[in-house]
């Protein structure tokens, strides 16, 4: 009896370690099949190649689209005139509208295939954040480069505050600046927590974008990695809008790092606080930029003098001091004495919860109150 019950055992495990074999054996096959599909993406049928800059970068293929250029042609109705809505250092940028119904914003430029733009592509796509721009996807074809990008309604920040169109000059109130600051902090942030750590190279306020829930996005994150080497203008008196944002090191030595990504993060705060390209003097030094001021500047009674006139009473003489600050520190022409992201971010944060709080107990319009200012007057 004894022996018949262990027959019966013995035959059970010996089933049961079958169908593991079984299971394995397809689930082998599976993962197998997947793998050089990913890699076929790339040209290559090597699955033992790695895609992209660092281990595991190969599995945002699953995330990453390669589009036809036939789709990209019909989605900008052939590249029309009518959906060309910008262009930039990459090329020329298209709106176009896919067959599944998702509205992308697409930059074209000539160019040879190549893996390292696929590479590229790889690694930036797979970097995902509420405050970044999405890369979609790809296209290779006919000596022609596409990235797609997801497209975002509402535009840039700068359109909103000196731009043209139909967002020309439109009223941000104070709290709402603060809070696409702290966005764009935040996207910025999340770059440098890559590993190996992303460097924007182009932050400037014509890629900060909101959406229709005006929450801040960071565009064109990684572009200049596209580029390849690119000339930057040295020091002069007369610098251009994008060149403002380059930090002194960078224009000078081409050093980027994650710092010089905060210098420019404190051109961009200093123009959404001043309403004004940051290019331009302020209004009672014409010998100087508006950062330059700011940089050389000791009588701190005189900020109140830089602040955009739109804001009228939407803010706070104390957080407004204390934004302003921040400025003077991300602006410091030495590297070593900017604050790192993370701790603009968190500063940031700070400041909102502080104005919103201040605000909700005054009510709105209470610049007129002092609150502890040395920088701000109260004036009638």
């Amino acid at each position: 009896m004894s022996g018949h019950l262990a027959a019966i055992i013995g035959g059970a495990a010996g089933a049961v370690a079958l169908v593991g074999i079984v299971i394995f054996f397809i689930w082998f096959c599976l993962s197998h099949k997947r793998s050089v599909s990913r890699t076929s993406e790339t040209g290559s049928s090597d699955p033992s190649i790695q895609v992209g800059r660092h281990v595991g970068v190969e599995l945002s293929l699953r995330e990453t689209r390669r589009f036809e250029m036939e789709e990209l042609s019909v989605a900008t109705k052939h590249f029309s005139d009518k959906n060309l809505i910008g262009e930039g250092k990459f090329g020329e940028v298209y709106q176009g509208l896919l067959n599944d119904g998702m509205h992308v914003a697409i930059k074209k430029r000539p160019g040879a295939p190549s893996q390292e733009f696929i590479d590229e592509v790889l690694y930036l796509s797979s970097i995902r954040h509420r405050n970044l721009v999405i890369l979609l996807g790809y296209c290779q074809e006919n000596n022609q480069q596409f990235l797609v990008y997801e497209y975002i309604h509402s535009g840039s920040v700068s359109s909103h505050l000196y731009g043209t169109g139909q967002h020309s000059r439109e009223k941000l109130d104070f709290k709402h600046r603060v809070a696409i600051a702290q966005g764009a902090a935040k996207g910025l942030a999340h770059l440098h927590s890559q590993s190996p750590r992303l460097i924007h190279k182009d932050f400037k306020t014509a890629n900060v974008l909101f959406d229709a829930n005006h929450i801040a996005k960071v565009a064109d994150a990684g572009l200049r990695n596209f580029l390849g080497r690119v000339d930057i203008a040295g020091p002069s008196s007369q610098v251009t809008a994008d060149e403002i944002f380059l930090a002194p090191e960078v224009r000078e030595f081409r050093r980027f790092s994650e710092k010089s990504d905060v210098y420019s993060f404190g051109v961009f705060l200093l123009e959404l606080v001043s309403g004004q390209e940051a290019t331009e003097p302020p209004p009672f030094d014409s010998n100087q930029n508006l950062v330059e001021w700011v940089q050389n500047n000791q009588e701190y009674s005189k900020f109140s003098n830089i602040i955009d006139q739109r804001l009228e009473n939407t803010f706070t003489a104390e957080v407004m001091e204390e934004v302003i600050q921040l400025i003077v520190r991300c602006v410091e022409p030495s590297s070593e004495r900017r604050p790192a992201m993370s701790y603009v971010v968190m500063e940031l944060e700070r400041l909102l919860e502080k104005e919103q709080r201040l605000t909700t107990v005054m009510g709105e319009g209470t610049e007129t109150v002092i609150l502890g200012s040395y920088l701000f007057r109260a004036t009638k």
